[in-house]
């Protein structure tokens, strides 16, 4: 069918590609049917640091997709394992949700809310002024800021929402300090994803919905990219940007059936 199908491995987001909030998007259930059946190396690459993997694979599962929790990484996970490779057993002051707050735990940082050597926002909806406060005290007293993804908004069953990127600004404005991000565009996830696929980048496909994030992160990690208008991005939004997509199609769903 062409050069995009005949890919072995494919890197997809899922907030806008394969659902919003819990609404399974179109042509999903086919896409995952086909990548299980063709033997296709996949893996689920999300900014959103809400869910454990397990959590995930459980979420699908209601959606009536069954697939192993080995077949994730969060920006929650990547976030975790680069506070371990740069400070092993370190502490932070976390804003976040549970899959978060694992990840972390798992890699042996602990929480602290005196003197811990990171302050980290992750995607959350019990955010409140006095976790804010806290955490401009913190960093302002020396914690590193740390985002677990640079994401303003995300859509979801209710339309757009706030996400880590537009949570976590009053707290650099307030400090004047800036976030360093760990999840995409940051190449760390892309590697991460390549490395667990086991197959060569001129191999892999990296499937979004987002310009600034998703297709920025592919191209700098030298993958063709494929752009699904089915989230955040129009295709009247793709000439704003720099550089452009390899694929644009509506969802995933046109991968089994375009002709490329």
């Amino acid at each position: 069918m062409g050069a995009l199908q005949d890919k072995k491995g494919f890197i997809c987001d899922m907030d806008g590609v394969i659902y919003h909030g819990n609404s399974l998007l179109e042509g999903v259930k086919p896409f995952v049917k086909w990548l299980q059946d063709t033997g296709k190396e996949f893996i689920f690459l999300t900014n959103s640091a809400e869910r454990t993997p397990a959590e995930l694979s459980q979420k699908l599962m209601r959606m009536g997709l069954s697939v192993p929790q080995k077949h994730f990484y969060t920006s929650a996970l990547a976030t975790a394992e680069f506070l371990a490779h740069q400070k092993p057993y370190c502490s932070a002051y976390v804003i976040g949700e549970a899959g978060l707050m694992n990840a972390l735990y798992n890699e042996g940082i602990c929480m602290n809310d005196v003197n811990p050597d990171y302050v980290v926002m992750g995607d959350t909806r019990s955010y409140n002024f006095e976790k804010i406060e806290k955490a401009i005290e913190l960093v302002n007293k020396g914690a590193k800021l740390i985002g677990t993804n640079p994401d303003i908004t995300g859509p979801t069953e209710k339309g757009i929402m706030p996400a880590t990127g537009a949570l976590i600004s009053p707290i650099e404005i307030a400090t004047g300090r800036k976030a360093y991000f760990v999840g995409k565009p940051n190449p760390l996830m892309v590697r991460h994803a390549i490395k667990a696929l086991g197959c060569h980048s001129n191999e892999t496909a990296f499937i979004g919905d987002r310009m600034d994030t998703d297709i920025v992160s592919g191209i700098e990690s030298l993958i063709d990219t494929v752009l699904v208008l089915s989230g955040v991005t129009s295709k009247e939004m793709i000439s704003k940007f720099p550089y452009k997509p390899t694929y644009v199609l509506n969802g995933v769903g046109e991968i089994m059936t375009c002709d490329n």
